[in-house]
């Protein structure tokens, strides 16, 4: 076999064995007991590069740490490294992988939970000028 086939085949099995999906349909969620708030709908997924999450933000969420945290919950299993890269979208560009330069220079936050450092951080980028250090 080909090695450029070797890695599709090879990846394809990872996905199927992992249960990971490049589809951009929002997560399943178990019906709501009457009362409780429904989950917020999972932000759209671009796909991913590795290990890496890209995900679009709305942007009039682009600003919300609340809604940036209840949606890392839904993209991430606790106590399983996760890597998310946040952008917006302000252009309506496709969305796709690579992402287009449009997406690709609209960064909003990075999300970073790595098991085997046993280190989770946060980052908003600089552009949305919020009043945390350690922006990128």
């Amino acid at each position: 076999m080909r090695p450029a086939l070797c890695r599709v085949v090879a990846g394809s099995a990872w996905l199927l064995v992992t249960g990971t999906t490049l589809a951009q349909t929002p997560a399943q969620t178990p019906p709501q007991a009457p009362g409780q708030a429904q989950p917020p709908a999972p932000w759209q997924v671009a796909g991913r590069q590795g290990l890496m999450l890209l995900v679009i933000v709305p942007a009039e969420q682009a600003r919300d740490q609340a809604a940036y945290e209840a949606q890392i919950k839904q993209f991430c299993p606790p106590e399983r490294t996760c890597f998310v890269n946040f952008y917006t979208n302000s252009t309506g560009a496709e969305a796709s992988v690579p992402l287009p330069d449009a997406i690709g220079s609209e960064a909003t936050a990075t999300f970073r939970r790595s098991m085997k450092q046993g280190a989770e951080s946060f980052r908003w980028s600089c552009r949305l000028q919020q009043p945390l250090p350690n922006c990128f």
